[in-house]
């Protein structure tokens, strides 16, 4: 269990210990730290996978994401967010909860929701409309 300060249960409400033990490993292996000026220890991942949830959930900014109820803050989060999604891991994560619910037969493709936020919308057709020329050309003579 992490400790936190009062923030265990938020925690372990946003990623509950079935889903934790799903996630953990296909997190990357973090860096070995410096024997000398070590720095910060760092925060722990599902402490920041918490906070990535919350934030996602709510739509608060990264910024204001509880420092005090998480034990870290809302640019560590964002952070380890861009490394797991360069990473791979958010793809895993999906691809293995789909397999299992195929697994499971709860699967249904019948209705699908397609989110912006993941396919790239287009800004206008294949061709685009001729534009009407607004260059110099001949005025007709007011005189």
């Amino acid at each position: 269990m992490i400790k936190v300060g009062h923030a265990v249960f938020v925690i372990e409400e946003l990623v509950p210990e079935g889903l934790w033990e799903r996630v953990e490993p296909l997190l990357p292996a973090r860096a070995p730290r410096r024997s000398r000026y070590a720095g910060r220890l760092p925060v722990d991942d599902r402490v920041a996978l918490a906070g990535i949830v919350f934030v996602l959930k709510t739509g608060i900014s990264w910024r204001e994401l509880p420092r005090e109820v998480f034990g870290c803050s809302g640019v560590t989060c964002w952070r380890r967010l861009r490394d797991w999604t360069e990473a791979g891991v958010f793809d895993a994560v999906h691809k293995l909860l789909l397999d299992q619910l195929r697994a499971l037969d709860q699967l249904d493709l019948d209705v699908a929701v397609v989110d912006g936020s993941h396919v790239r919308a287009l800004k206008g057709g294949k061709r685009r409309a001729p534009r009407p020329s607004i260059g110099l050309g001949r005025v007709p003579s007011i005189t």
